[in-house]
């Protein structure tokens, strides 16, 4: 139901209800007016694009508070997300009067400061998505972080990088007593909460295997907690003896009694264990931008330099999906011009042996 009405004072009404039957008016100094202003809310109801005048006056932080409740987020995710929401200058703003070239400033400025290329396209997803939901909810009619640049990101094979058997020899020979936790994350691929997380039990000394049944999350003691592992991350990495033998798990204590334990007896966090491989990267002089988890990437290219297809590797890594392997270490694996390459070789090697037999002139 929708009408216009010239009020006793000159001014023209316009007036329509929502889905809900909600009424929403406007007045305008002329018929004209009103009737695009009444047209334009009638285009929207039908074309899905409508959203409740008054919803868009709330800030974008009373909007993010009520959409981050709606969430079912893992502690990580949660964090990552509030750290993005946060870092955008129109906090106290009202959502409905965020502009695109607003959320295009904010991104060419993180670039500006020093701030990664991944990391801001990652805080511009959570932004992006927060906005979405706005729309799903029918408090703004359109997404404004839609269509926002981001810095090119490198491509992985410049940045990631891989330790050379001389340089995990070098990290293992300073790491001291965390030489066990170095070692399980390059030669089982674990991830820092995960080999935090390890107990006695998860070590099967028989078949040589390691179980990945929970993770270590938190930055610090107070926040320390233990979790499932990342979806899909719940696996069994097998591993040669000398990696048992280094983690000495007989010599621990009970089947729950956790593998790694600071001096002062708590579970290790990314700071704590942080700390300690940055005591490490420095005696065994190792770059600033090498991290535990380059220890991860190292395992997993050893894998694929030992020729491991894609689902061997993914397996061990816990990835949840193929595509999430071949995303990250793609660039890793033989082309297929480095496998014609390697194969006409290898058969002109044998064409041209000396030890080849002649088959002697056609006949």
């Amino acid at each position: 139901m929708a009408s216009i009405k010239q009020r006793a004072n000159g001014v023209w009404r316009a007036r329509y209800r929502d889905q809900n039957g909600k009424e929403h008016t406007k007045h305008e100094k002329t018929k004209r007016a009103a009737q695009k202003w009444l047209d334009e809310q009638t285009a929207a109801i039908v074309t899905g694009q409508w959203a409740d005048p008054g919803a868009g006056r709330i800030t974008w932080d009373e909007w993010v508070s009520r959409w981050v409740g709606m969430q079912v987020w893992a502690d990580g995710t949660a964090t990552a997300a509030a750290t993005a929401v946060e870092s955008v200058p129109w906090r106290l703003k009202a959502i409905r009067d965020v502009k695109h070239g607003d959320v295009q400033t904010w991104v060419t400025k993180e670039s500006e400061r020093g701030l990664a290329a991944s990391t801001i396209r990652t805080r511009l997803n959570y932004v992006q998505m927060a906005f979405r939901a706005a729309v799903d909810n029918q408090v703004i009619s359109r997404n404004p972080a839609a269509r926002v640049k981001t810095p090119r990101i490198r491509k992985r094979e410049a940045t990631m990088k891989i330790l050379t058997a001389e340089q995990v020899n070098a990290a293992l020979e300073a790491a001291g007593e965390f030489r066990p936790f170095v070692a399980v994350c390059v030669f089982a691929g674990l991830r820092l909460g995960e080999a935090a997380g390890l107990q006695v039990g998860d070590v099967d000394q028989h078949l040589n295997k390691i179980l990945v049944r929970r993770q270590v999350q938190g930055t610090s003691i107070p926040t320390t907690k233990i979790t499932p592992p990342k979806a899909g991350s719940e696996r069994e990495v097998f591993v040669p003896l000398e990696l048992v033998d280094i983690l000495q798990v007989s010599q621990i204590g009970t089947p729950d009694s956790f593998l790694f334990r600071t001096p002062l007896g708590h579970l290790f966090n990314r700071n704590s264990a942080g700390e300690e491989w940055r005591r490490i990267r420095k005696a065994a002089g190792l770059g600033d931008d090498v991290t535990l988890h380059t220890l991860r990437h190292t395992f997993a290219s050893n894998l694929i330099a030992s020729g491991c297809d894609v689902v061997t590797v993914q397996r061990a890594l816990g990835h949840s999906q193929p595509s999430i392997t071949l995303n990250v270490y793609s660039h890793l694996w033989p082309s297929a011009e480095d496998k014609t390459r390697s194969a006409t070789s290898t058969f002109m090697a044998e064409v041209f042996s000396p030890d080849a037999p002649n088959p002697g002139p056609h006949q």
